[in-house]
């Protein structure tokens, strides 16, 4: 059993002693009043909870005896709960794992092992996918979606503006096709979204030039020159007008239904064009996988997983249940029938199959680039270290930092390695 570490259970959260903002948190007491109630904890925003809600509530048709207490919360709220829940023994037997703090987790002993819940159903698997879900060697977390970087871009746009997004780009060609696009098309339009603070994107720039965004021994993967070619990438096509300004997309990270309408591209995940598209209706949306450098690699390609786990909290005679969730969750092509793919593809070969059958168009847009790079040759991927969950943060504020000039690139490409590092280092 691993030793708690009480600095990387407490450590920046001391300030968010009200946890506002929650819902449905049924059964938050500890251990599980009776044996047939599981505790079921995620995070997402109103649209995500009905449907789980209605998801849950047809489990509990299909499995006798099952009873799920929901609880739900916004996604910053979400971990300030579990840091809380954390420090009291009162996880949920059920939950989902923020990407940020998979290690964190897994060093406070949070995860129980798979392998002791006898009913869990992974047939369906492939033994190299079952090995590249394992935490240190052992299969103590079930990633129960993939998502992947993609540029999404407006195909009404570019149909309107008799263009097309190159079909095997370079980083080079996108900055030259973003230029020209940016400078000439007639309706006053952007070509990009400024997305230098998309990280899975980053990871991938990275990964193309032989750096990690992480270390199999839970360090950061890249160095200061993988990091500053990245920034003075985006600030090359900033001050080109190539991307919207901070101001017109509402901060580092662009303000989706802010500049929807204003952009014919934008870096993002796979499974956001699920939530994004709908919200302006009169365009058709199409994914393209990120450039590619001339000299990459060939296995950069990574799949991203948000994973779901079983509590070591959790009572003994509530294991089979929970068993049954996780099955429901990951088998069950009912289960994705509604509450659709806003959280990626399924892992679930069988059940991404299955899928396709009901999908949307934008859903089916992402079970293809999904099932394109799960086919392609991947080098192993590292999940973020315990102490490094506000590394994101960090990102933007020096993004911001550089755009206002206060920086150049390079010192802050080692001052926020710096910074990392020690964050890494105090969580120890």
């Amino acid at each position: 059993m691993h030793k708690i570490s009480r600095r990387a259970l407490l450590g920046g959260v001391l300030g968010a002693a009200g946890l506002v903002g929650l819902s449905a948190c049924a059964g938050v007491g500890g251990r599980s009043g009776t044996a047939s109630t599981v505790r079921y904890a995620m995070w997402g925003n109103n649209v995500r909870q009905q449907n789980y809600q209605q998801a849950f509530t047809e489990m509990q048709q299909a499995v006798q005896g099952l009873t799920i207490a929901l609880e739900f919360a916004e996604y910053t709220a979400f971990q300030e709960r579990m840091t809380t829940q954390m420090a009291a023994g009162t996880v949920a037997d059920v939950f989902w794992v923020p990407s940020p703090n998979v290690m964190t987790y897994y060093a406070n002993d949070l995860y129980r092992p798979l392998s002791q819940i006898e009913n869990l159903d992974l047939s369906d698997y492939p033994a190299e996918d079952l090995t590249g879900f394992e935490l240190d060697g052992q299969l103590n977390t079930l990633p129960f979606a993939i998502f992947v970087p993609v540029v999404r871009y407006n195909a009404t746009f570019a149909e309107q503006d008799g263009v097309e997004p190159p079909a095997d780009w370079t980083w080079q060609t996108l900055a030259e096709f973003a230029k020209d696009y940016s400078a000439n098309n007639s309706q006053g339009r952007k070509a990009l979204a400024n997305s230098a603070d998309t990280d899975l994107g980053f990871e991938y720039w990275l990964r193309q030039r032989g750096e990690q965004l992480w270390t199999q021994d839970g360090k950061v993967g890249f160095t200061q020159d993988g990091l500053a070619s990245w920034l003075d990438y985006w600030e090359d096509l900033r001050k080109a007008g190539a991307t919207t300004t901070l101001s017109e997309q509402d901060g580092v990270t662009a303000d989706w239904p802010t500049i929807g309408d204003r952009v014919l591209m934008v870096f993002g995940n796979s499974n956001h064009i699920i939530d994004d598209a709908p919200q302006f209706p009169d365009y058709r949306f199409a994914l393209r996988h990120p450039p590619v450098a001339a000299d990459a690699t060939a296995d950069f390609r990574y799949l991203y997983y948000p994973r779901m786990a079983i509590s070591q909290n959790a009572a003994d005679e509530t294991l089979e249940l929970a068993g049954q969730v996780l099955n429901y969750c990951v088998n069950r092509v009912e289960m994705l029938k509604t509450v659709g793919l806003t959280m990626g593809a399924p892992t679930n070969p069988r059940v991404a199959g299955e899928m396709e059958q009901f999908a949307s168009p934008d859903e089916k847009e992402t079970l293809r680039v999904v099932a394109e790079d799960r086919a392609a040759p991947r080098a192993p991927r590292f999940e973020a270290p315990a102490g490094s969950g506000s590394w994101r943060t960090t990102m933007t504020r020096t993004i911001e930092d550089i755009a206002l000039g206060n920086t150049p690139v390079p010192a802050a490409a080692g001052a926020m390695i710096t910074e990392i590092n020690d964050a890494i280092a105090r969580a120890q």
